[in-house]
């Protein structure tokens, strides 16, 4: 039983004479550049092109999901309750068919696939949903889950895509921030294909999407607020307590056996390293996102399977933020068992608040969102956007890893070894957050570390920084403007910030 097949000539069946299949051949329109976040938004375009998708304004489409389908069509769960199938988003002049395949749902801001049904994360349950007869439309809604509480409209609920396991992971976000008024808020579940709800992790305040990283392991997005002192990537770790206490009455609950004992409480004010020395169960964040320079309210993020069809940074996860409308970068490795890694500009001038990313068949990056809620610097209502590499490859930090005396900093293009080679042109400083019950927090416990070393390699792709003053718990910030390419390129990107929760032994 599959949903929406094709017809005979390769187009969706269309039997439901509306707005939503008739065929739309507005010609490609750029996206205004909107922001100036990191004031990079021309030069970026030279290498990463925005084109504004052609959909009808009286749709009034708010995506809050994406999932690629087999046959390279795009599903999009929408904030007002629907999930529409659209044909010719990735191709290279988009002539979009849009079609209604379900509605009646709630902020739908999960959405995977498998075996011909659709996995609909709502606020309230996780829905399967099939086309049995074949008419494009769903006809049938399974509920596979509805074992949390819902009472307030913060509590949203976001869906990762489908496992390979046929699980869908679903992170529950609190009640206005700080309180519990409901069953389970503030918990992740896994939901196996069979329906079991399995509670695998509490203490999450305002989740922003929840995915695999780089190797498949679980992570979320969590935003800044009580408890977060910036906006964060964590690992979704089974039995993991996420950081806010406000969520331990579900451990009472029959469901949550299986969690282990209540973590006990964290001290406040405190620093989240302190902590997670004496909470036993408590995760770090593997990447922070500084506040407003990287980020404001983080959302769904995707891995690059593409293969370089989107460019240089194959591999790595794309995030979106919905109040700067910007798309960022950030790599994820595990050292001594725990979560780190760093987080990269990479495009902004988006033309709303982004909810949702997703890659297609091309390698393109399809994003969509709202401007309805919050403030946003994206100003248009109801886009549906793209992202195209022009096939120019843009002088960037691809990747910052962790070493046992520093960091091994990797380019896109190679660097000017002697320029590179001087310690002075290496700039680093660190910070942390005060964790804590209050809302946010500022920067705190600034120092500088050195760089006594810089040893690029023979092809000038990579160099291997030796550092003096590297700080456990805290945030690394490169400013790397004095360094330029082989050509004499300045970085497009200069800063980029390292989360340092283990330094790897020699």
């Amino acid at each position: 039983m599959g949903f929406l097949p094709p017809s005979a000539n390769g187009q969706p069946v269309n039997r439901t004479a509306n707005l939503f299949a008739a065929v739309l051949a507005a010609a490609t329109i750029p996206a205004q550049e909107l922001g100036d976040a990191w004031g990079t938004a021309g030069a970026e375009a030279a290498y990463y092109r925005i084109v504004e998708l052609p959909v009808p304004r009286e749709l009034a489409l708010e995506a809050g999901s994406f999932c690629t389908l087999p046959d390279g069509r795009l599903a999009i769960g929408t904030r007002r309750g629907e999930i529409l199938v659209v044909a010719g988003a990735f191709d290279e002049r988009p002539e979009l068919r849009i079609t209604k395949f379900a509605s009646g749902l709630d902020e739908v801001l999960g959405l995977g696939e498998r075996d011909g049904a659709l996995y609909a994360t709502q606020q309230t349950e996780l829905t399967r949903i099939t086309d049995r007869d074949g008419d494009g439309r769903a006809d049938r809604f399974e509920n596979l889950s509805d074992a949390w509480g819902f009472g307030h409209y913060h509590e949203f609920a976001w869906g990762s895509p489908v496992s390979k396991d046929g699980s869908v992971h679903v992170v529950l976000g609190l009640s206005d921030s700080y309180n519990y008024k409901a069953p389970f808020r503030g918990f992740a579940f896994q939901v196996t294909a069979d329906g079991r709800s399995i509670p695998i992790a509490s203490g999450i305040r305002s989740a922003g999407g929840v995915a695999p990283n780089e190797t498949g392991e679980m992570f979320y997005v969590e935003s800044q607020g009580p408890w977060n002192g910036s906006c964060s990537l964590k690992h979704l770790k089974p039995g993991g307590f996420m950081g806010h206490p406000i969520s331990f009455p579900a451990y009472d609950l029959p469901l949550a056996a299986g969690m282990g004992k209540k973590p006990v409480e964290p001290n406040t004010p405190s620093r989240l390293v302190t902590e997670c020395a004496r909470v036993e169960q408590l995760v770090p964040y593997a990447v922070v996102f500084p506040y407003r320079r990287m980020g404001q309210s983080i959302t769904t993020f995707r891995v690059d399977r593409s293969e370089g069809r989107f460019g240089p940074f194959a591999g790595q996860l794309f995030l979106g933020d919905y109040s700067l409308s910007v798309v960022m970068r950030a790599t994820t490795e595990l050292v001594d068992g725990v979560w780190q890694g760093a987080c990269y500009p990479f495009r902004e001038g988006f033309g709303n608040g982004i909810l949702a990313v997703e890659f297609g068949p091309t390698g393109s990056l399809i994003t969509g969102g709202t401007n309805r809620g919050w403030p946003v610097r994206g100003n248009k209502q109801f886009v549906l956007e793209r992202l195209d590499w022009t096939g120019r490859t843009p002088f960037e930090i691809e990747r910052i890893r962790i070493q046992p005396n520093g960091f091994l900093v990797d380019f896109t293009l190679p660097v000017d070894r002697t320029i590179a080679a001087v310690p002075a042109n290496w700039q680093l400083g660190s910070f942390t957050h005060i964790y804590q019950e209050h809302y946010g927090s500022p920067e705190v416990d600034r120092t500088v570390p050195r760089v006594v070393s810089a040893m690029p390699s023979e092809n000038g792709r990579s160099v291997r920084i030796v550092v003096d003053g590297m700080v456990l718990g805290h945030v690394h910030e490169f400013d790397l403007a004095a360094l330029r390419a082989a050509d004499g390129a300045p970085l497009l990107h200069r800063h980029a910030y390292y989360t340092v929760n283990r330094i790897p032994k020699p």
